[in-house]
């Protein structure tokens, strides 16, 4: 018989192997080492006692994993993933699990919950809408080889200067100085809470002008995953972008960039990036539920 509980027992490296058995043929690569896993756990404030788990005879054969935050003013709950091992799917679990997890975020007052899903996955966005979630934003993601960057040069532009800054110096500016320069909010992995969770996972490149700031990006180090990428309208279309993507490209070991989550009514931010060239390679549906 199978039983649904928290996953405030469950070890981080159970988990682990329970995510590489369940996403293992997922549409996007999630072959995440323990480490990166983790990594991915504090970045989305992952908080087990609200999380749930499917065991069958002690063995994890499926989950969801929430993280938690106060998003303006409201407690927040966010799924950030939902699996089933390949030999218990199509048995009702992920409905159950959802169902129980409405519960445990009902008891804790927790007001929302958000998640993303792969806009292709019809029966997990049919099954979401069923369960009352609401599309809130279309999302954009888009990836590159570090190779076939072709802005290669020193990046000096007239007044302008580029310049990565550690954590302790991007922690002295004002998050609100650096929303001005955003078409967009930053989705939940994408937000300053997940950067600050996780500060030294990330290198940080400035444009400054006149010594003010006018443009920044974030890029996790290991992984080429950037974060956020935002110049001031007012001087846009003077190369500020592929400047800080140059500095942003040596700062990570990885072959691989991503930018993931992109506002598709951010038209201008995806225009940038299929111009610096990037390849628009998935769509999401961010998604919201009230808990009342």
């Amino acid at each position: 018989m199978l039983e649904y509980r928290s996953l405030e027992e469950t070890s981080i490296e159970t988990l682990h192997k329970a995510f590489l058995n369940a996403f293992s043929d997922y549409e996007v690569n999630m072959d995440f080492s323990l480490e990166k896993f983790k990594n991915m756990l504090q970045r989305k404030s992952y908080l087990a006692k609200i999380s749930m788990g499917v065991f069958d005879n002690g063995l994890l054969v499926g989950f969801v994993m929430n993280g938690f935050r106060v998003i303006n003013g409201k407690t927040t709950a966010y799924d950030m993933g939902t699996g089933v091992v390949a030999d218990y799917r199509r048995k009702g679990i992920t409905s159950s699990m959802l169902l129980n997890i409405k519960k445990i975020l009902k008891d804790e007052g927790i007001k929302q919950y958000l998640l993303e899903v792969i806009q292709t996955n019809n029966s997990a966005v049919e099954l979401y809408k069923k369960e009352g979630f609401k599309v809130i934003r279309d999302l954009q993601c888009f990836k590159m080889k570090k190779k076939d960057y072709l802005y290669k040069d020193d990046c000096n532009i007239n007044s302008y200067k580029i310049e990565n800054v550690d954590k302790t110096e991007f922690k002295k500016f004002k998050t609100e100085e650096l929303m001005a320069f955003w078409d967009f909010e930053p989705s939940w992995q994408n937000s300053m809470d997940s950067v600050k969770a996780l500060a030294d996972n990330f290198s940080y490149s400035f444009a400054f002008h006149d010594n003010k700031i006018v443009g920044y990006g974030i890029i996790d180090k290991n992984t080429g995953d950037i974060v956020q990428l935002a110049v001031d309208k007012n001087h846009r279309r003077n190369d500020i972008s592929k400047c800080i993507l140059h500095h942003l490209f040596k700062a990570t070991n990885s072959d691989d960039i991503t930018v993931n989550n992109i506002d598709s009514k951010g038209s201008e931010t995806i225009k940038s990036l299929k111009k610096l060239g990037f390849e628009h390679n998935v769509d999401q549906f961010e998604m919201i539920i009230g808990m009342y």
